[in-house]
């Protein structure tokens, strides 16, 4: 399936959740939908040679590496990184509030300069063979949107650039921290469809306050190319993710469940732990799985409370998938 394709919905990248764990437990939920990695700073992959923030398993394709940086020489040299490393597509983070991603003059901030966010887009295109993308805002500050984003998306245009996801929100660079971010601004889906229309080769994801899958399929159904879920996707991930390949892709419907998901992760989970690694890692992604169902509860109860053990194996797994058929079978 073309990239384009599988970015008709997409995981949003997301600090400290989207990792590789992650990823890996949202593919077992769908094969289609495009997953980022959490941001990765192109100084961290260029001057540090953390390499290991580029770990994933190829089962977790198709998956972005989303960058953070502002200089185009350095976002050249950690987008081939990423390039060589198996990545399907870089993206370049334009909309990131936190004070540590503006201390680097990266992130939202990068708004105020949409020409050096061509320049860093162009550098990078020119480096690999995968589509280059951003993600941005409507505007940050005192900026109007109705201005400053048809600009910033010709600039990105200019430099190649064919696919942008924008959060439909402002981002205050001062006053706000990044939780507030995510939900004081208004959202403006109005305005990134005027983009659409604006830009009408451009394929647009539409970014900020997507709850469901019915509105991420309303929305496509309004036009947008795209939609990408956030914290939907990660707390509800079954609601979100699990008939994502029959409604979003026009995939046959695999009759499966979110058991047959939890089933899935066993031989992963065993992998990971005969490499020396922890069961609270993985499973702590998956505390939503049955979120609305019965014996939700239990199972968020015994995986919390037990995973973190230095000892929890798989067994405390198959303990909360009983506790979850008990539940369903006295409802």
């Amino acid at each position: 399936m073309p990239l384009d394709q599988n970015a008709r919905l997409s995981c949003a990248p997301m600090m400290d959740w989207t990792d590789r764990h992650c990823r890996y437990f949202h593919r077992q939920l769908s094969t289609q939908a495009l997953l980022y990695t959490e941001m990765v700073t192109a100084p961290a992959l260029v001057r540090g040679g953390a390499l290991h923030l580029l770990d994933r398993n190829p089962a977790e394709n198709p998956v972005t590496l989303q960058l953070g940086g502002a200089d185009p020489a350095e976002l050249a040299r950690a987008a081939r990184v990423g390039g060589e490393a198996g990545f399907d597509e870089i993206n370049l983070n334009c909309g990131c509030p936190s004070d540590r991603v503006q201390s680097g003059t990266f992130g939202a901030v990068l708004m105020k300069n949409p020409a050096l966010v061509k320049k860093c887009c162009a550098a990078m295109i020119a480096e690999v063979d995968v589509p280059v993308t951003v993600k941005c805002r409507i505007g940050v500050d005192d900026q109007n949107p109705e201005e400053v984003l048809p600009e910033f998306l010709a600039q990105v245009v200019a430099a190649g650039v064919e696919r942008v996801t924008i959060h439909a929100r402002k981002a205050w660079l001062r006053g706000l921290s990044p939780k507030e971010n995510r939900d004081i601004p208004p959202l403006d889906y109005d305005l990134v469809q005027r983009m659409k229309m604006l830009f009408p080769n451009l394929h647009i994801s539409l970014n900020g306050g997507i709850e469901t899958l019915d509105q991420a399929v309303e929305m496509l159904e309004k036009g947008f190319n795209g939609v990408m879920v956030g914290r939907a996707a990660y707390h509800r991930p079954w609601d979100v993710l699990g008939r994502a390949d029959e409604r979003v892709f026009g995939l046959a419907n695999p009759n499966r469940g979110p058991k047959d998901v939890a089933l899935a992760m066993l031989p992963y989970i065993r992998e990971h732990l005969a490499a020396g690694g922890r069961l609270h890692q993985v499973t702590r992604h998956m505390l939503g799985l049955f979120h609305g169902r019965p014996g939700a509860r239990q199972w968020r109860r015994i995986l919390s409370e037990g995973a973190v053990r230095p000892d929890a194996g798989v067994s405390l797994l198959e303990d909360a998938l009983g506790a979850v058929e008990d539940s369903a079978l006295s409802a």
